[in-house]
């Protein structure tokens, strides 16, 4: 896996009450794979919340790779770290606009400059 990949994981709810197979992207940087077992990917929902600078919308249509079949939005406020073993599977890889869009979404939600 690379980062940029879509990955099909066993997502925890956050109350801990169950977990629900979901997209996710994978948003570490490449030299950590093979480092370390575990995997660190933001969350793919098909929900927008609608907290500015806290989401980047992805259009399958453009998005031809990404493997998604609808219209989905990456909530970079929602981490999960899981080791790499759960990840089900991928599913596609998202191109490098995207990606810097990701990037600067993340910046926001970790007030990073």
């Amino acid at each position: 896996m690379k980062r940029g990949d879509v990955v099909l994981v066993d997502w925890p709810y956050s109350d801990r009450t169950g977990s629900k197979l979901r997209p996710a992207v994978l948003v570490q940087a490449d030299f950590l794979n093979g480092l370390i077992d575990d995997s660190i990917l933001v969350q793919i929902t098909r929900t927008r919340h609608g907290i500015p600078g806290t989401e980047v919308a992805l259009d399958p249509a453009k998005e031809t790779s990404s493997g998604l079949l609808h219209s989905s939005f990456v909530s970079c406020a929602n981490f999960l770290t899981v080791d790499s073993q759960f990840i089900d599977q991928t599913i596609g890889y998202l191109s490098v606009t995207v990606l810097r869009q990701i990037e600067d979404c993340l910046k926001t939600v970790l007030e990073i400059p």
